[in-house]
């Protein structure tokens, strides 16, 4: 498989990240002024739930994401205005923005691959601002509501790939999922790179990765994809994202070392006592993989605010349960309750 030297040079820098760290996908920062979102009424402020884009604080959240220290390891890439950051909740000046400070942020230090979804049209309008931003790649998020043949999917991503430069990972979640034939099919597309996965169905997955051509990147995108890390290695996809990173990259780096050093150990005291009662949690309410990650934040002192709707923020009891939940994860890797943002 042959990319453009410019295309081929963001590939090598995603494959290199991947191997020494987790992939970040930050939390968007909203400012408390309004209810909607969590347990209020449902009002709005600016036309908009749940408050209104914090862009200082998301800097400076960002800016405590990607730092290294003791025991936390530099990710591999970052994605911002992806799922964990809401991007379904955000209109195009906030998605600017977004995009914007984690180019600025990151610096080149690191690859940013910005979120772009719906139908192909309005992917495209994002994809363009992101371009304008200085954004490295795209993340091609599921589209909006319908079911599709594998003609349908192939011909959403060449209508994308046809009016942007940037490179593209299409991610199969929901009511996308690629057929082998299809992987072949897209990976023929000249800046399509990479596919990341949501469906854990390994046997489906190992079909993927054996039609893929050399130096196709596969990334485990699984939901709390820790619980499945091992699993997804075992076919060839050991990358992955991690949703712990966006709140306690102490825990998410403790894992990554482990995983990557084989200490059994480690991985099963961290998987049975802190990622498996997090998951728990997680499955009770629809929403909460974004949303108890972010109340988790704000739990560490770090300024993400509330979700938006439709999303809604956990309630007293399951709030009380996280916080036990995450007080035993730090326990377990040294880290203190307060995280500071730079």
């Amino acid at each position: 498989m042959r990319y453009s030297a410019e295309i081929e040079a963001v590939v090598q820098r995603l494959r290199d990240g991947m191997a020494d760290g987790v992939l970040s996908f930050p939390l968007t920062s909203f400012r408390d002024e309004g209810g909607g979102g969590g347990e209020g009424d449902g009002s709005t402020v600016s036309g908009r739930s749940s408050g209104v884009l914090d862009l200082e604080g998301y800097r400076g959240y960002l800016a405590g994401q990607l730092a290294s220290g003791p025991g936390v390891v530099v990710p591999g890439a970052v994605f911002p205005a992806c799922g964990t950051g809401e991007f379904f909740s955000l209109d195009e000046d906030e998605y600017r923005a977004v995009v914007e400070a984690t180019v600025e942020i990151a610096d080149g230090r690191l690859p940013v691959v910005a979120g772009i979804g719906y139908g192909w049209a309005q992917a495209l309008r994002f994809a363009r601002i992101a371009e304008e931003a200085g954004a490295d790649a795209l993340l091609v998020m599921p589209h909006y509501l319908v079911g599709a043949p594998q003609d349908g999917l192939v011909g959403q991503l060449r209508r994308i790939a046809a009016g942007t430069r940037l490179p593209l990972i299409a991610y199969q979640r929901g009511q996308v999922a690629f057929t082998a034939d299809s992987l072949r099919r897209i990976a023929e597309i000249p800046t399509v790179i990479g596919l990341k996965d949501g469906h854990s169905d390994l046997d489906r997955l190992q079909r993927l990765t054996l039609a893929a051509p050399d130096g196709f990147l596969f990334f485990n995108g699984a939901s709390t994809a820790e619980i499945q890390a091992r699993a997804y290695a075992t076919v060839g996809v050991p990358a992955y994202s991690s949703a712990v990173h966006a709140f306690a990259p102490e825990i998410a780096s403790a894992f990554f070392t482990a995983l990557r050093g084989n200490d059994e150990a480690t991985l099963t005291k961290l998987l049975r006592d802190f990622y498996v009662p997090l998951v728990e949690l997680r499955d009770r309410v629809p929403g909460y993989a974004v949303s108890l990650v972010k109340a988790a934040a704000r739990l560490r002192g770090l300024p993400v605010g509330t979700v938006r709707a439709p999303l809604t923020d956990p309630g007293a009891a399951d709030l009380a349960e996280l916080e036990a939940i995450l007080d035993t994860g730090l326990a377990l890797v040294g880290a203190p309750r307060r995280r500071a943002t730079a």
